[in-house]
């Protein structure tokens, strides 16, 4: 699988073991170029998924009752969850896409040069696993317009252009890699942008005294942690750092910490054929017993029939 390449990228960090929790499947690209008037209708997923906008421009349009988006080359825009189109022009009918059961989107074939200005765009979806969201990917807005020109999401975009128009021996592997630094890129740029506000996991991420304490958790998730451990290393008391905590990620320490010993646990399981005590002990459970206890009323249902079911996937734009 794709995501995980994400491991290598940044290390052990929050970001990117959110992004592999839940990245399933294998990502996609397509590379349009259009003329004249155009339009097309994304029903909503609880996949991600950006439009890019090499030359020319085009409009985002939102159903969640935000203001049209006009993006121009160099825009991207990134899309969490709502339906949308996507058009030469706000008035232009928009024609309804489907999804394919792989996960991509049905593009069609370019339209015919008319004369007419050109825009090329660059749209990638990533199915997910929806049965365990990580909050960082959940609280994002449905839609976001990032620059790309300058940065390095640029260029991510530019290797991704020269693939998908000039297919070489090896691109299927390369736009794979690629999107998936692209979609840690977009991450990144997007909690960037919202660190000065009040509360969330844009703060949290950047907090210094909070990030520690998240990149301890993700590090080692096995460690019998305690509320004054996790305070130590973050440099907080006790009592300062189980309310700073929760006040940030939007649940106390341990909380977090059960929750993501089980979301890594679902993890294994479907991606390995480890055993139950493997598992158990690599998520920070005594016994097997233990585990499958806690397993089963996190997810309503045991560990061993959890592996055996296909997860629930759906991905968003393209």
């Amino acid at each position: 699988m794709c995501g995980r390449l994400l491991g290598t990228l940044t290390g052990m960090d929050v970001l990117s073991d959110a992004i592999t929790a839940m990245r399933a499947g294998r990502p996609h690209a397509s590379r349009k170029q259009r003329h004249g008037a155009w339009g097309q209708r994304f029903p909503a997923t609880t996949g991600v998924g950006f439009h890019a906008v090499l030359e020319g421009s085009c409009w985002v349009l939102p159903e969640d009752g935000s203001a049209p988006l006009r993006l121009t080359a160099g825009d991207l825009a990134f899309v969490h969850g709502i339906a949308h189109g996507l058009a030469d022009d706000p008035g232009t009918p928009l024609v309804e896409v489907r999804q394919n059961p792989d996960g991509s989107w049905p593009s069609g074939p370019d339209t015919p040069d008319d004369g007419t200005p050109r825009t090329l765009t660059l749209c990638g979806a990533y199915r997910l696993n929806r049965s365990r969201p990580h909050p960082l990917l959940t609280c994002l807005p449905g839609v976001v317009r990032l620059p790309t020109q300058g940065r390095p999401l640029g260029a991510v975009l530019d290797l991704l252009r020269t693939e998908t128009a000039h297919p070489r021996p090896g691109a299927e592997a390369a736009v794979c890699g690629l999107l998936d630094t692209a979609l840690l890129y977009i991450l990144r740029a997007w909690y960037e942008e919202h660190a000065k506000a009040t509360n969330g996991w844009a703060v949290a991420l950047r907090d210094p005294a909070i990030g520690r304490a998240l990149s301890a958790i993700h590090h080692d998730p096995a460690r019998p942690w305690t509320v004054e451990e996790l305070g130590a290393v973050a440099g907080l008391s006790r009592a300062a750092f189980a309310k700073r905590f929760t006040a940030l990620v939007g649940e106390p320490p341990l909380g977090y910490l059960t929750w993501w010993r089980l979301t890594l646990a679902g993890r294994l399981l479907r991606e390995g054929d480890q055993p139950l005590r493997v598992i158990a002990q690599r998520t920070g459970y005594a016994s097997e017993f233990a585990f499958a206890k806690a397993f089963k009323r996190e997810y309503g249902t045991a560990p061993g029939r959890y592996r055996a079911e296909p997860p629930l996937l759906l991905g968003t734009a393209g």
